[in-house]
């Protein structure tokens, strides 16, 4: 279940900042750049912010209704 909020969460912050790239201002594209980099750190240190923020939310990270998924 952390994974598919992780995703979606990602993918519409990058998605945001593109809209806000192209009809607010050229150096949203920053925001977008920050996300990569914090992709990449994440793969390395096995560590990510967002993560964290989920499991104190109370996201479960594995499991779900679905056996089948």
């Amino acid at each position: 279940m952390l994974n598919t909020y992780f995703r979606v969460i990602v993918g519409t912050m990058v998605l945001l900042s593109v809209v806000l790239t192209v009809y607010v201002n050229p150096n949203w594209m920053w925001f977008t750049v920050f996300i990569g980099v914090n992709l990449i750190q994440s793969a390395f240190t096995k560590w990510c912010l967002l993560e964290t923020i989920l499991v104190k939310l109370g996201v479960k990270k594995e499991g779900g209704s679905c056996k089948t998924c």
